[in-house]
């Protein structure tokens, strides 16, 4: 649907809602009710404003797919849009946006994310190409000096926090633009029996709604001046993975347990989402979570999220026999997986390691627009050296849209 049609769809529903506001301002005012006549057209309008709703939201939802097809921002699989990322360069896009002239793929990729953003600094590249504040400095000498040389081995990685979040199932939603906001049904409505005749019982369904918006999270490296020069294709393992890690790194946390404002609100922070009771691990804590959520019909792929030390707890325990249980009977045939990003601190004496239990589905993901990269010669810690400060930025947040999906203990 053309926004043409979209513009006419809102000026429609616009309309009718105000001609309900004027029906029902001016039976306020005479102090009585909507007229037999009045009451008709209300609900008539009413009905007519729901359909136009649900007309909008679904134009509105294809023209949000078409764009992100267009873009082509997912590259995973066979897809058009994967290939159509498979020969861009970061280094290259870097390099060129130090002289200010980007050409190419990484230029049409640049002007694309671009175009709904009333500032960029530096060069936009696409989060696929990143994703997969620690600083550090690279050079030509130690383990960076491998890299000048046009014929490299695979790259060593260093060793990492595991980021669990997104691929335990969380919902991904890439190219966002403006504010969103995510409606939930709260409670639903009731049936009941009633005798031949009779009418029946109305009961009404309440809705609430989550808001997602854009928050910055950013990472930055230190270039050397030989490395700016002679790196070239060997620099792109480094920042596709290297950097890229950063920013996930900090996505994954937040998700977990960012406290608001700046950062998103996540799992442990959420006010909406209750605990059970903790203590020394068992297989009763974990059946207790899986209850709390059965409780509350949540369905899906659920499973755990916990850290090293209740896993390394969990694979010690024995039976009478001495015999260790699996984890599978522990964590009664659920999904259980463990990260150093799941805190050790939580509780009242920040002692207590979380177990996290949830449908994963309900952790909501959003990227705006893609990752702001902005090479800075010009900062003190390396304007006379040649080097460069390299900054990249993130628009990213994270909500939990159902908080009755997750729950959580804290475990000694």
């Amino acid at each position: 649907m053309s926004l043409d049609s979209l513009n006419a769809l809102k000026e429609q529903r616009s309309g009718k809602i105000a001609e309900m506001r004027t029906m029902n301002d001016a039976a306020q005012k005479e102090g009585r009710d909507l007229s037999g006549e009045e009451r008709k057209r209300f609900d008539a309008l009413d009905g007519e404003v729901r359909g136009l709703s649900a007309r909008l939201s679904d134009a509105e939802k294809l023209a949000e797919f078409e764009r992100l097809e267009t873009r082509g921002e997912t590259i995973s699989g066979n897809s058009p849009e994967g290939r159509s990322l498979i020969n861009y360069s970061l280094s290259k896009a870097l390099g060129e946006s130090r002289s200010g002239a980007l050409s190419g793929l990484e230029a049409e990729w640049h002007q694309e994310l671009a175009r709904d953003r009333a500032e960029v600094r530096g060069v936009m590249v696409p989060t696929e190409v990143i994703l997969g504040g620690e600083t550090r400095a690279l050079t030509t000498g130690g383990s960076a000096g491998n890299m000048i040389s046009t014929d490299l081995a695979s790259m060593t990685d260093r060793r990492r926090a595991a980021l669990k979040v997104e691929s335990m199932g969380a919902t991904i939603l890439r190219g966002l633009s403006g504010n969103l906001e995510l409606p939930r049904l709260i409670g639903s409505g009731a049936a009941g029996w009633v005798d031949e005749n009779s009418n029946s019982n109305r009961s009404d369904a309440s809705f609430g709604k989550k808001a997602m918006g854009p928050k910055t999270v950013t990472a930055e490296y230190e270039l050397s001046r030989r490395m700016l020069l002679q790196a070239n294709q060997a620099l792109e393992p480094i920042l596709r993975a290297d950097l890229a890690y950063l920013l996930a790194q900090a996505l994954d946390s937040a998700a977990l347990r960012g406290g608001g404002a700046n950062e998103p609100t996540g799992i442990l922070s959420d006010t909406d989402i209750q605990s059970v009771t903790g203590g020394p691990f068992s297989s009763d804590i974990a059946a207790d979570l899986i209850a709390a959520l059965e409780t509350d019909n949540v369905t899906g792929s659920t499973g755990f999220l916990t850290n090293s030390k209740v896993m390394n707890t969990a694979r010690k325990i024995k039976d009478a026999d001495g015999r260790t249980i699996p984890l599978s009977e522990l964590f009664h045939n659920e999904r259980v997986e463990s990260s150093t990003q799941v805190p050790t601190d939580i509780g009242g004496s920040n002692d207590k390691n979380a177990l996290i239990y949830g449908e994963w589905a309900s952790l909501y993901i959003g990227y705006w627009s893609g990752v702001d990269l902005l090479v800075n010669p010009y900062h003190s810690d390396v304007a006379s050296k040649g080097g460069a400060i390299l900054h990249a930025f993130l628009d990213a947040d994270v909500i939990t849209r159902h908080p009755e999906g997750f729950r959580y203990a804290e475990i000694d």
